[in-house]
């Protein structure tokens, strides 16, 4: 539907098993390529962070929002099994987007 609007909560690594960063946007094509250009200083260009492992759809800011605080308060191992159940072999998702 026209106008309609998604959130996405994110996150990308360096490698199977390396750093992690989680995000939240509103476009995951453009916030994913600005990662893998280094257009944003900060953590994801220091640690080389860009490859889309993970990331969950949601209606509202809001939703997006809490989902991504509760995720970052996680362990890295917990993170990592959850990476793990929908992608067991740390594909770059962002090669599937259609955006």
């Amino acid at each position: 539907m026209r106008g309609e609007r998604y959130f996405y909560v994110y996150i990308m690594a360096s490698g199977p098993n390396g750093t992690l960063y989680t995000g939240m946007t509103n476009d995951i094509g453009r916030r994913v390529y600005e990662h893998r250009e280094g257009l944003i200083e900060g953590f994801t260009k220091q640690y080389r962070v860009k490859r889309l492992v993970y990331f969950e759809i949601f209606p509202t800011t809001e939703s997006a929002i809490r989902r991504e605080k509760r995720i970052k308060k996680y362990p890295p191992a917990w993170k990592i099994n959850l990476i793990l159940e929908r992608n067991p072999d740390w594909r770059d998702l962002a090669l599937e987007l259609n955006n």
